[in-house]
């Protein structure tokens, strides 16, 4: 009998375990890479140094926290290659390509940093260059890690690279490197204290407790 309500017990705490491990959500700081298409945002399928943009495509970049590309921001802001290019005019052998840098909200900077403000630039790049390439030509200093993963535009963030922060939601990996692979972030534990769920299910663990000794009780 008291093994019964021992197993009767575990297997309702299984849940709840699982439970409280998905409440410490976690997601990724690092810079995010669009395509414009039309008049909207799509996320770029590969990195920028396999990308090859074609004379007035639109590209951009956005810096912020998200736990995968499905719920990454999107580049603010102007995004017309006609506004942004308009004072660069086109020469033989060469391609234009507009780029829009967000450099994202003081919620998503990193610790003591704030961003710079939001610009677009028009690189003007020899035709089989790289979005990298472009990005260099106007936002200098560019920094990368070890994978090639893009860290830093125009010098922002000066530290860090796609470390893991908590979200309050599910725990993803997921940011494209510049040579166009998927990369985890670092992690980073820095917790602020236990978490809602935790404390939630450590309350239900002894309200489940409580009943299967009353019913060893009750039965013996």
């Amino acid at each position: 009998m008291i093994r019964r309500a021992a197993v009767l017990f575990l297997a309702a705490l299984l849940p709840v375990l699982a439970g409280a491990g998905q409440a410490g959500a976690a997601g990724y700081r690092y810079w995010s890479f669009w395509e414009r298409d039309g008049s909207a945002w799509t996320y770029a399928t590969v990195g920028p140094s396999l990308a090859r943009p074609a004379d007035g495509d639109v590209q951009g970049f956005r810096f912020s926290v998200s736990e995968d590309s499905g719920d990454a921001a999107k580049p603010r802001g102007t995004a017309d290659f006609d506004v942004i290019c308009a004072d660069t005019p086109a020469t033989d052998g060469t391609k234009r390509v507009a780029l829009v840098l967000d450099f994202g909200t003081p919620a998503d900077a990193p610790s003591g940093e704030r961003p710079p403000a939001d610009r677009t630039a028009c690189a003007r790049v020899a035709e089989d260059a790289t979005t990298a390439e472009a990005l260099a030509s106007v936002a200098k200093p560019l920094r990368y890690d070890s994978n090639a993963l893009l860290c830093a535009i125009a010098g922002y963030p000066a530290k860090g690279c796609g470390e893991q922060v908590a979200t309050g939601g599910r725990t993803s990996g997921g940011e494209t490197s510049a040579s166009g692979t998927e990369r985890t972030g670092a992690r980073d534990d820095g917790g602020s204290g236990p978490s809602v769920g935790l404390i939630g299910g450590a309350a239900v663990i002894v309200v489940l407790g409580a009943a299967a000794l009353w019913q060893v009780r009750r039965r013996a």
